[in-house]
């Protein structure tokens, strides 16, 4: 169970960081250019974080975290991000209902925008948030960098850096272990092959970048500032949740009273966990609960989406998940009383 929990966090952790690298290099790429037209367009911030929210399993949502953590993304537009998800669980939706969960995906799509928007105009000083140092993406006055130049690339590898053999030795390890199945999906299905494309991205930037680069945005920034606490917090919520799993039966709380499991779906919702959710997607198919209920599970749940988060922000983490919660009850009430 133990070693099974953590190659769970070295692959959530491993994509965080991946994200995180490949967004520092574009952003000094383009010096920035994308984050101000990005800052300044609230409105493309919540269809962006839509869009993450809706793809299926928790990918969109971990990007959407680099983002916000970057401060490339509101939180209202993360907000909508995890309003949007359904973690894994959307998977199974669209393979035993897919008509009923294409509606779920619009309606949640519809509703983060909305959402996200009445977010960042209630949460005027969100700066709060992230108010430890370093979550700025960096960028030097005086920096021109030539991140891809050819000509360098065997230097640097002959003169290679403390920094530049640890980054190409854990990238390098990373595709040795999915390629062999040690880590990740057992099958080549799309998840693997996600995995595999960015890692492989994020060892040719290892490869090519020069040592200005690794070391102050990659080394420094990336991995000092955010691997560890990202790993860790990751690991401690994926033990706490298998033991408060192994202990609580909760498929024995649903009841037939109706308001009782629209309060259940949307408490259940709140755990960080693909799994728990899947009881109300079976029951939702078998025909035991109206769509309002699944539909309001399905707003406040975001798989592992939010676990990066806790490394961020516990308290953009704790006041996320009380947006979703009220989210998801007032549309669930609202949808048991037009349609029962």
């Amino acid at each position: 169970m133990l070693i099974g929990v953590i190659k769970h966090a070295l692959m959530i952790t491993s994509f965080v960081l991946i994200m995180m690298l490949v967004i520092e290099y574009i952003n000094v790429q383009t010096r920035g250019s994308w984050q101000v037209a990005l800052r300044g367009n609230r409105f493309g911030q919540y269809i962006l974080g839509a869009f993450l929210g809706v793809v299926p399993g928790c990918l969109g949502a971990f990007t959407a975290v680099s983002l916000y953590s970057h401060r490339a993304l509101s939180f209202g537009a993360l907000v909508a991000t995890m309003i949007a998800t359904s973690g894994d669980e959307a998977f199974v939706m669209f393979s035993l209902f897919p008509l009923q969960a294409l509606w779920i995906s619009g309606i949640l799509f519809a509703v983060a925008l909305v959402a996200g928007w009445l977010t960042d105009l209630l949460f005027k000083n969100q700066e709060r948030f992230l108010d430890k140092e370093g979550h700025e993406l960096e960028l030097h006055a005086d920096e021109d960098c030539h991140c891809f130049n050819p000509g360098n690339m065997l230097a640097q590898l002959k003169q290679i850096s403390f920094p530049r053999a640890v980054l190409i030795g854990l990238f390098g390890s990373f595709l040795f272990l999915l390629a062999t199945g040690l880590l990740g999906p057992g099958d080549w299905d799309w998840k693997k092959i996600t995995f595999t494309v960015g890692a492989s991205i994020a060892l040719f930037i290892v490869l090519t970048v020069p040592d200005h680069f690794l070391e102050q945005h990659l080394w420094k920034h990336v991995i000092k500032q955010h691997l560890v606490r990202i790993f860790l917090w990751t690991l401690g919520a994926l033990l706490a949740i298998h033991y408060l799993d192994s202990l609580i039966d909760i498929s024995v709380w649903i009841q037939d009273n109706l308001l009782l499991v629209l309060l259940l779906a949307v408490l259940v919702g709140m755990i960080p966990e693909s799994g728990p959710h899947l009881i109300f997607v079976t029951l939702f198919a078998q025909g035991a609960i109206p769509f309002s209920i699944l539909m309001a599970n399905s707003m406040v749940q975001d798989g592992h989406g939010t676990l990066p988060l806790l490394a961020v922000s516990g308290r953009a983490f704790i006041w996320l998940k009380l947006i979703n919660m009220a989210f998801g009850f007032l549309l669930g009430l609202i949808g048991l009383w037009v349609f029962g």
